[in-house]
Parts: structure tokens; sequence; C-alpha cells
């Protein structure tokens, strides 16, 4: 594989050129936080974009910020917060760049109100292998730019992006965590707090069983009014070893959650600073080495409403019999805010995203009857957060698949969509 390194956009025509040569084309990547091989081109030639890291334009009245593709939300926020400004959606992490935000058309805990990132893209300059630059925005009849919203990056390569941020008086967030016992009852907590808070999401135990079945804690929240516009610039410590692949075993795991579920699930109100709201585990560097040197599966799926308390049943109910579950399982609904994007992931209904450790044969088999169950709602999984995702759930989960490849941009490619054999 050949990677390069740009530091300047005018870099990038030789570039392009050298990459789509090679016979498993190109693919621009960001900081590679994606899970899966979304993010890879295996034999082929990738063009690292972190260093075109420029903010071209600041727009601070009407808080509009334009950027290279390259620039770190982390680095957004940097510049957005003294100004009263925030971003409109943010994921799990700051750690991302903004051309990977909108390759992946990424969401956060507010979905039901924002949407996803890709909404809140006024305009994106994409620089394709024949060499022209197209500058598309929402208002784009010719269908690339929403084919580039989520697009996985295969419509060429994002080389600039301008953003609409959102304003704020503070960046403190006012929080309220509730424990729920049973599904019905998160359920009920998330369609009460749409109307009166901007974010939410709950923890779930996804070993508990019996009567435990379906218990979590659910946490809402808005920006806070006052407390000042000050930036998070906190590191954490870091795993400095791979831990042993037996730490994370049905007893540990159940240990950690009843533990977890009684001391952090006690009802109370904070406020806090955004960092641990929207990004715990960027305080805790190289936490993927918890999961031992094989690593892990991540398995994020959306059901549609009319089935999602079934569907999340019965996920739990295997999950829990396999007896390997994880101690980072998030549960989320998402609004009817349509996604911009052709592929993009977000659609109306309840979104299950767990971390399981890799045990070979037993955990894909538990990933293949977990897909059972989500095909079987129509719902789809990630494919940003999803390494092994059968390329028939692809095509079934995603019907706007026909009109997105007409857009793709011939020399692009990725590992991903080699194995999907499209």
């Amino acid at each position: 594989m050949r990677v390069a390194h740009p530091a300047f956009r005018d870099e990038l025509g030789d570039l392009i050129r050298t990459g789509v040569s090679n016979g498993h084309g190109l693919l621009a990547v960001g900081k590679l936080r994606s899970y899966g091989d979304s993010c890879l081109n295996g034999d082929g030639s990738v063009i690292e974009m972190p260093g075109l890291d420029h903010l071209i334009r600041f727009d601070r009245q009407h808080g509009v910020i334009e950027a290279e593709a390259g620039v770190s939300l982390d680095e957004i926020l940097q510049v957005a917060i003294p100004a009263g400004f925030f971003l409109p959606v943010t994921p799990g992490t700051k750690f991302v760049t903004l051309g990977g935000a909108v390759a992946n058309d990424v969401h956060g805990k507010n979905h039901h109100r924002a949407g996803t990132f890709g909404r809140w893209v006024r305009q994106l300059a994409l620089m394709r292998s024949d060499g022209s630059e197209n500058v598309v925005d929402r208002d784009d009849a010719s269908g690339l730019f929403a084919a580039t919203i989520g697009g996985l990056g295969l419509t060429g390569v994002i080389t600039r992006v301008t953003l609409d941020l959102m304003p704020i008086t503070s960046s403190r967030i006012d929080l309220q965590t509730i424990p729920f016992g049973k599904l019905s009852e998160f359920f009920a907590l998330a369609a009460e707090s749409e109307t009166s808070h901007d974010y939410t999401v709950a923890w779930i135990d996804c070993l508990a069983q019996g009567d435990k079945l379906g218990r979590g804690i659910f946490t809402r929240a808005r920006h806070s009014r006052d407390g000042g516009l000050s930036v998070s610039t906190k590191t954490g410590p870091s795993v400095p070893i791979e831990a042993p692949g037996f730490l994370l075993n049905r007893l540990s795991l159940s240990a950690f959650n009843e533990a977890y579920y009684r001391i952090a699930g006690r009802p109370r109100e904070a406020n806090a600073g955004y960092d641990p709201f929207f990004y715990p585990l960027d305080a805790i560097g190289g936490w993927n080495r918890l999961y031992g040197r094989r690593g892990f599966y991540q398995y994020q799926s959306v059901v549609p409403p009319s089935v999602a308390e079934a569907a999340t049943t019965a996920m739990l109910q295997t999950i829990a019999a396999a007896g390997q579950g994880s101690f980072l399982a998030v549960l989320k609904t998402f609004g009817d805010v349509p996604s911009p994007g052709l592929l993009s992931f977000p659609m109306q209904g309840t979104t299950l995203a767990l971390d399981f450790a890799n045990r070979g044969a037993p955990t894909l088999s538990l990933l293949d009857k977990l897909d059972a169950i989500v095909r079987e709602a129509g719902g789809r999984l990630y494919p940003a957060k999803d390494g092994r995702l059968p390329p028939a759930m692809f095509k079934a989960g995603y019907p706007a698949l026909d009109h997105f490849t007409p857009h793709m941009d011939p020399g692009m490619s990725s590992t991903f969509w080699r194995r999907m054999q499209l």
C-alpha cells in the first residue's frame, strides 16, 4: 500500500493521478477512527488528509466556518467555542477530521433534533480522479452532494467543507441521569425527553437477564445558559499495554455492569464540561488495548420504530445468552429527520451500539444471529463501525445504493467496497 501525506492542497492533483494508477485505486482517509475497513485500502493507494488542516474562513457573526478536510473536530471547537458556537452534531470522539465526518455522515446524541452532520454542511469541494474539482452545495441537482454525504470517500477526495455551527452561551452541559428497569421505560423516557432536551442517550446492561433484562441508565442534557465559553484542553491516562484476553469474560463484565448500574445509576442532576459528556473515551488514550491483541468488533444497528422494542429485546436476549456482552453498550433513538446522504446510516428508529471482544468463531456466530434480527426488522448496520458487514445485508439495508453508484469516482476504492463486491 502506498501512502501520501500532503501538507498543501496544491499537492493533491499529482497525488491523485499517481494513486489511481494503482490497480486497487485510491482512498483519502482522516485519523482512521472508523472501526471497520471503510477507511482502509489494502494493496491500493491512500492519501492521509490530516496535514491539510487549515482554517479558511470563519464568519463569527453567523457561525459559518470553512476549513480544509483534514481539520479535526477538536480544532474546530477550539476556534468556535470562544466565539459562542459549537458543533451542531458531534460523534463520540472529537479526534476525527472534518472530511471524515462528512464521508461517514456522523451522528450524535441529538439526532432527534439536529439530524446528521451532513444536514449542516453548506458546501463542499470534491477533487475527482479526472482532475476536476467540483464545488457542490445543498441545492446541487446533480446528486453528487447527496452521494458524497455518507459516501465513504468513494465519490472523490473532499478538499474543503463549509459548515454551519450552532450558537451557545456556555460550553457547559446541564444533565440528568435516570435509571430504568426495562426497555419500555427507556422508550417512555426517550419520547418524553425529545421536546425538552437537546441530547439523549442511554447505557444499557446487555448481560442482564430475566426481570433485569433491558435495564440501564438514561441521560438527557442541554447546553447550559451560563458558565463561560472555556475550551477543554485536558488529557487523561493511556492504556500502556494490551490487556490479556481472559480479563473480559462473562463474570468480569457482569460484575462491572452490576456495579456500574448501582453506582452510576443513582438519579442525579449535574453541570459538567462538554468533554466528559460528549467524549468520555477521548480521555483514555489507547482504550482499545483493553480488548487485547485480538481486538474487538463494534456492532451498531438501527431498527424502525414500529418494531424497535421487540427487535432490541431479541438482540439483548441473544447477547445475554451468548455471554459475550460489552461494558460499552449505547442505546439511542433517531428522530424523523431525514439524512441528506444516499448512504447515510441513521434513519428514524432505535440504534444499539456494542463492542465485542474478538473470540473468533463464537463472536462471529453471535453477530450473524444479531444480523438476522436486524434484517428481519427492516434495519441496517453502520459501515463505519463494522468490519464484517455481509454484502447481502448492506445491499438490503441501503435502498438508495443504485442511485449512489453512478456518482462513484472510478479511481476511488476501499477494502470495504471491494469486500461488498459492488
